[in-house]
């Protein structure tokens, strides 16, 4: 599997992706909204886009569609209860189903609902695993709920199956959020070295070649993972003191999607 993670120097900060096939020069389209730089990637590299997969059904993960479309005639992939929202899809997607690009590469959907009700992440079948996370997962942070999420649904999906997650899956998110994200775990865990760390090496870092993270360092530097951290409870206690001294996972996550949204 070859994954080039396409940097799209907009305001809203998007990645898309090219994942190929190496032997057939196969190539699937993550959320390319940028379709004319997916597009010229994909022929630098020799690659036929033949599919496209929307991780959501938000204008700026489905915004290049049509032009991918009408480029190559590729095959439109979502969740399985989107296809209200998003035009022309051709195949709905639910949890456990493959996805397969050229005759080696094979990603297993996840259903994700929270930041939407209708995401879905792609789990590669590798030696090292890959998740493509759309924006439910971050470096450092996780997806808002405002447009069609719900954050308990959210907390879920951490709980339940990112958190299940090997340690070396490799990170590839929708955004580049890393330096406001590290910010914020800082704000709510300031004796986090890590993330102290991270913020310090990767200030100034150019999107167009970011940091590529594991989920073993997410769990130390992203905040929405570090819900038992004596740090990060004692402080959100001073907040919101109804929470007590022995808040319960789900409590705490909630009331830091509630303060990262006005932060």
């Amino acid at each position: 599997m070859i994954v080039e993670q396409v940097w799209t120097g907009n305001s809203y900060r998007n990645f898309n992706y090219l994942v190929a096939c190496p032997e057939t020069g196969e190539a699937l389209a993550i959320d390319p909204l940028d379709f004319a730089k997916c597009l010229s990637v994909a022929d630098a590299r020799g690659w036929t886009i033949t599919q496209i997969l929307n991780t959501h059904e938000h204008a700026d993960h489905i915004g290049g569609n049509k032009g991918v479309v009408k480029a190559t005639g590729a095959k439109i992939i979502a969740h399985r209860d989107a296809g209200k929202r998003i035009p022309n899809m051709d195949r709905g997607v639910g949890a456990g189903d493959i996805i397969k690009v050229g005759r080696t590469v094979e990603l297993e959907c996840l259903d994700t609902p929270g930041h939407t009700m209708c995401h879905v992440c792609l789990l590669s079948h590798t030696d090292q695993p890959a998740l493509f996370s759309g924006d439910t997962l971050f470096n450092a942070g996780a997806g808002n709920c405002h447009n069609g999420g719900h954050p308990e649904e959210l907390y879920e999906t951490f709980s339940q199956q990112l958190e299940q997650l090997g340690e070396d899956t490799l990170l590839y998110p929708g955004h580049d959020y890393l330096i406001n994200n590290l910010a914020f775990t800082l704000d709510r865990e300031p004796d986090n070295a890590a993330a102290q760390t991270m913020l310090g090496q990767y200030r100034n870092q150019d999107p167009a070649d970011a940091l590529i993270t594991t989920l073993a360092q997410e769990r130390e530097i992203n905040t929405f993972f570090r819900l038992e951290s004596p740090s990060v409870i004692a402080k959100l206690a001073e907040e919101f003191p109804e929470i007590g001294d022995n808040p319960d996972p789900k409590a705490v996550f909630l009331k830091l999607r509630e303060l990262r949204n006005s932060w």
